[in-house]
């Protein structure tokens, strides 16, 4: 199976696959430049997993939000932090050029064009926790991409918040 594949098996990123599969933790190749992760080994991780740690409930606060990188910004009575690297909590990896331009790009895993993914990294534009609400807000951008809509990026940030969190 690929990676995304055994993310959502697993309910963990595709960058923690990876590294598994770099690690030697599950038994995985790569086969043009992709990992290939072999089912028995993953559900075989998945068990050990689930008998080491009992279910965590997620806590949304400044503490849990900055221990992910977030940053806290306090003005006129407002209190937030700023995910500002939302972008790999969704699972959008780049490479750049010493000029600051796309060298090559993934969305979960999957290789993109670099259209799409200067795209994918313009369909939003802030994230940010409130801690009025205790809550996650984003703002969207402008861009639309063809390999995820606005939505299923957004839905992929908290996805990634939320996990990064767990794993604290």
């Amino acid at each position: 199976m690929n990676t995304t594949t055994a993310a959502n098996t697993a309910h963990v990123t595709v960058a923690t696959i990876r590294d598994w599969a770099r690690r030697g933790i599950i038994a995985a190749t790569k086969v043009a430049g992709r990992w290939v992760i072999d089912t028995t080994s993953l559900a075989r991780r998945i068990a050990i997993g689930a008998m080491k740690r009992p279910a965590r409930t997620v806590i949304y606060s400044v503490a849990t939000m900055t221990a992910i990188g977030g940053n806290r910004w306090q003005r006129n009575g407002m209190d937030r932090v700023y995910i500002n690297d939302w972008a790999a909590f969704a699972g959008i990896e780049t490479s750049r050029y010493n000029t600051g331009n796309i060298s090559s790009a993934s969305y979960q895993g999957e290789g993109v064009s670099n259209s799409q993914a200067y795209k994918l990294l313009g369909c939003i534009d802030k994230v940010w926790f409130d801690t009025a609400d205790g809550k996650i807000h984003g703002r969207f951008g402008y861009d639309e991409s063809r390999v995820a809509s606005r939505q299923e990026v957004w839905e992929a940030v908290v996805a990634g918040i939320r996990t990064a969190i767990a794993a604290l």
